[in-house]
């Protein structure tokens, strides 16, 4: 079993350069007396702050730095395009109509990149 994600849980990215917190959509929801998350707190900079610089040669920005450097692969602000949900979530436990986050889910970067969850933000309450 894995353990409910909710505010403040750290997060880092295969291309990242950095960890980001996850900011949780406001909902009626709590764990651990901390607000809970669901598979739709994808948006990004709302719900899913920046990793820092973003080394993904498939992110635009990236591909022009490295190519205006001659091909020295240039790493660049990271602005996360994550425009599916989190998968797979918690099958059985709902959080706001929608599946829980659990510590192992991952959101994938339209830039190649892989969001996990490092810390779940609280160590009190397991999920399927």
């Amino acid at each position: 079993m894995g353990m409910q994600v909710c505010m403040g849980a750290t997060m880092m990215c295969t291309q990242g350069a950095a960890p980001s917190s996850l900011l949780p959509t406001p909902k009626t929801v709590m764990t651990s007396s901390v607000l809970a998350a669901n598979i739709m707190d994808h948006i990004p900079i709302a719900n899913i702050p920046p990793f820092g610089m973003c080394m993904s040669p498939a992110n635009p920005t990236v591909a022009a730095a490295t190519a205006a450097a001659l091909g020295v692969l240039t790493p660049m602000p990271c602005v996360p395009n994550t425009p599916a949900p989190w998968a797979p979530g918690s099958p059985t436990v709902l959080v706001a109509g929608q599946p829980a986050l659990n510590d192992s889910s991952k959101l994938m970067c339209a830039w190649a990149g892989v969001i996990s969850i490092g810390m779940p933000g609280q160590m009190t309450h397991q999920i399927p």
